[in-house]
């Protein structure tokens, strides 16, 4: 299929309109490659690991949330020079679906109340606020990561959830007036904990974002390339 083709599917699922200002010139087509696909590979991040599992796919298409080109580029070395360089010599097209993502339609943060089994939704202007029926330790088994709680949550409660570096004080509190009692996201700062109106669930950016994109990859018949950041925890 060209690639053309599967722009127009990719657009029509996560519309480039939905995207927020931070991602003008980092969503779409990021890395441009073979015309012709024959095999797409998804994952969360473009890292040596993806890339290498995608090229031992045979993938022509890597479809990421997350682009590998954050900031404007003036020297290429190092990490990046590497990264770029397996994707180039394997002619791999590189497409991103972002904040568009999180707010389309069965996206980002929609697999996440799927997940948790949300009832009685509310969009909010980034996230979801749903009835929660899960204790703690079945939220963590569910995201398959652990979670941090400040405060003190009173699950099962009503949840505001948020994929991503949701912790926002003024997502909390759009939360709050849609009947939250309790917020989860990922990527805590001390000062957003101190001022939150509520307790909050604060999880691994990765464990909130991930399960879109294998949502996405089995909805279209993708590989999926699972690939979680290496973390130890000591207490």
């Amino acid at each position: 299929m060209d690639i053309g083709e599967i722009i127009q599917e990719l657009e029509r699922i996560a519309p480039p309109d939905l995207a927020e200002e931070m991602d003008t010139g980092k969503i779409g087509l990021v890395i441009e490659g073979k015309r012709e696909v024959r095999q797409v590979a998804c994952s969360l991040d473009v890292t040596l690991p993806v890339v290498r599992a995608a090229i031992r796919m045979d993938a022509d298409l890597l479809v990421v949330h997350h682009t590998p080109l954050w900031v404007p580029v003036t020297t290429i070395s190092g990490l990046l020079a590497a990264l770029l360089r397996e994707i180039f010599t394997a002619g791999m097209n590189v497409y991103v679906m972002h904040t568009n993502f999180d707010h389309a339609t069965g996206g980002i943060n929609d697999t996440l109340a799927s997940i948790l089994d949300l009832s009685g939704t509310s969009p909010m202007s980034l996230g979801v606020c749903g009835d929660c029926h899960l204790t703690l330790p079945e939220i963590a088994r569910r995201l398959r990561a652990p979670l941090i709680a400040w405060g003190q949550p009173p699950l099962p409660c009503r949840l505001g959830v948020v994929g991503g570096s949701g912790f926002d004080l003024d997502l909390i509190e759009e939360a709050a007036s849609l009947g939250a009692e309790a917020f989860l996201s990922a990527d805590l700062k001390h000062a957003t904990a101190r001022a939150s109106p509520l307790p909050l669930l604060q999880s691994s950016h990765y464990a909130l974002e991930a399960p879109g994109m294998r949502a996405l990859a089995g909805k279209m018949g993708w590989g999926f390339i699972d690939d979680p950041p290496v973390t130890t925890v000591w207490t």
